[in-house]
């Protein structure tokens, strides 16, 4: 009898253990940078950035901006959007203006990327920090990803798919500061769309399809207007 009991009370706790071990998996440290070709102090930003990527855990993203453009310093991968996503930092973290190269974590806080020793320790602090409680993010058939249930920010969270090129490039400058130098890039972004709001309740979204072959997928569940990243998942190959 007795070790019928402690056999049956091991079976309700198996539940409980799984659904513990779940809630204190890590997720990923969002490592975002802002950085444009013309920029003289963003090649070692990018180069820094490209060794982020390298580590378990972190998902760094290279975001080009464009509001170096008027100079005359086109960046080749540089999107509106992306500058529109960096504003909404600005405003967040009470900024006084967009500038490259600038890190942001977690959508938490912010680095000048010319500063590696900041930049590291903004990313030492996130991996500390206790798990977010976060939505349970599966891709599914037929192009969709399924965000599950979890406690949502005040006024919903944004869902955002990004679209990344995950190859080392090396980008021939023509313009600006760095005219005629080679200027490293890793994890170059090229797609970001809002796929729409998550509150808490189980939703799904469809995924629009990539703008070039070979792109590599993540989805992004975040507090609105440039809040704190909550999720991030990329499929599994």
């Amino acid at each position: 009898m007795r070790k019928a009991a402690l056999f049956s009370l091991t079976l309700l706790a198996l539940p409980f253990l799984v659904s513990a071990g779940a809630a204190a998996a890590k997720p990923y440290v969002v490592v975002e940078l802002y950085t444009a070709q013309g920029c003289a102090s963003c090649a070692e930003a990018n180069a820094h950035v490209a060794k982020l990527a390298d580590k378990p855990g972190i998902l760094a993203l290279t975001f080009s901006v464009d509001y170096w453009d008027y100079l005359g310093w086109a960046d080749t991968f540089a999107k509106p959007e992306f500058a529109q996503r960096q504003k909404a930092y600005v405003t967040r973290l009470s900024l006084r203006e967009p500038y490259t190269p600038q890190v942001v974590v977690d959508g938490l806080a912010q680095a000048s990327g010319a500063k590696a020793e900041k930049v590291d320790k903004l990313v030492a602090d996130a991996r500390k920090a206790a798990p977010r409680g976060a939505p349970d993010i599966r891709f599914v058939r037929h192009g969709r990803v399924q965000v599950g249930s979890a406690r949502a920010p005040k006024g919903a969270a944004e869902v955002w798919l990004i679209r990344y090129d995950p190859r080392a490039q090396e980008v021939a400058v023509k313009t600006g500061d760095n005219k005629g130098q080679i200027l490293p890039e890793r994890n170059v972004v090229r797609d970001l769309v809002r796929l729409g709001a998550w509150r808490g309740k189980p939703v799904v979204f469809r995924l629009p399809a990539a703008s070039e072959e070979g792109l590599k997928a993540v989805v992004l569940v975040q507090a609105g207007r440039g809040g704190r990243v909550i999720g991030a998942a990329e499929p599994k190959s």
